[in-house]
């Protein structure tokens, strides 16, 4: 029995030494450690030798099983690196060769002014509205009545405003003052958001006007908001957007949803306020709107105006991006023209 044992042993080795890849290795594992190979069957055969030769034959079994495994496991790892380093090789990417050229597009002009302007009033502790809170097709409530927007408001004639033919009270956002309506709807102070999205309205497209724009518009709600500190938000974002020695101005105006209302002004970049035709000799171009938030809209929307107040301002994105950059024609952010989009400006 134990001649037999070792002459099968003498195999195993043999064919472990001439095993040339894992495959062949593979074979020869179960050839004689498998659960059919020859050891098992002899370990099965145990229980017809003589009791007292047992133990004996039974240890050589285990001690070679262990051996041949060892071997094994250790000519597996020589073949498994081994192919791993050809398979490497093999596909090695030379880096010192050329790329093949990917040509890439330019962030778009009011892109890239919207990621701008977020930027720096998110810079100035104003968070950005959640999407859920600013759709384009919206209610009357939230783009009108909520926002203390008379029915008679010239604002809300079809000759302005896009209405669906389908549903009634359903139109276009002619502004995004809606996000901010639902977002006081939906939290308490303190509120400190910016609006940014498209918006619609039923105008007569020309160099200075469209039908579709892009709006950003920004609220601060709290106890004890006041014009000194709107002033001071809108004088640090002029000067980071257009550069501290762009002169403004401040002009009374009104605004349904703000009391006091004003409209702020910077110099012409055209003719630096000496007066052209793009500022119609004024030397001056508006660039937003604001004021403090009237207590019908806080009233309005479930918030105490004796304790807290809030002011509220809205830019279009275009017209900043005009200004920034003399940009003479709105229509140009919207057209196919190549020569135009390739530019970064």
């Amino acid at each position: 029995m134990e001649n037999k044992i070792l002459e099968i042993k003498n195999q195993a080795l043999d064919e472990i030494n001439k095993a040339s890849d894992l495959k062949s290795l593979d074979e020869v594992k179960n050839k004689f450690l498998s659960r059919n190979s020859q050891f098992n069957n002899l370990k099965k055969g145990l229980k017809d030798i003589e009791p007292s030769k047992r133990p004996k034959i039974g240890a050589l079994l285990n001690q070679i099983s262990s051996e041949l495994s060892k071997l094994i496991e250790e000519k597996n790892d020589i073949f498994y690196k081994k192919e791993l380093s050809e398979k490497l090789l093999k596909e090695k990417i030379d880096i010192t060769l050329d790329g093949n050229y990917i040509p890439q597009g330019h962030v778009h002009p009011l892109t890239k002014t919207i990621n701008e302007i977020v930027d720096i009033f998110n810079y100035l502790g104003f968070s950005l509205i959640k999407p859920e809170l600013s759709p384009e097709v919206e209610l009357e409530k939230y783009n009108f009545d909520l926002l203390n927007v008379p029915k008679e408001h010239p604002a809300r004639d079809v000759q302005d405003t896009f209405y669906c033919e389908n549903m009634d009270s359903v139109v276009l956002r002619s502004q995004t003052s809606n996000a901010q309506a639902r977002q006081m709807v939906n939290s308490k102070p303190p509120i400190k958001i910016i609006s940014p999205g498209r918006v619609y309205r039923n105008e007569s497209v020309s160099a200075r006007k469209n039908n579709l724009f892009h709006q950003i518009e920004g609220l601060y709600v709290d106890k004890n908001v006041n014009m000194a500190q709107l002033k001071g938000v809108l004088n640090e974002f002029i000067r980071l957007y257009f550069g501290s020695s762009r002169p403004t101005r401040y002009r009374s105006s009104f605004f349904p949803f703000t009391e006091p209302s004003v409209e702020i002004d910077v110099q012409c970049i055209m003719c630096h306020g000496k007066g052209c035709s793009v500022c119609s000799g004024s030397g001056w171009l508006e660039i937003l709107g604001a004021g403090i938030v009237d207590p019908n809209v806080l009233e309005a929307v479930g918030i105490d105006s004796n304790t807290y107040s809030g002011f509220a301002f809205g830019m279009g994105v275009e017209r900043l991006t005009m200004l920034k950059y003399a940009i003479d024609d709105i229509r140009l952010f919207f057209s196919d023209d190549v020569r135009f989009l390739r530019q970064s400006v």
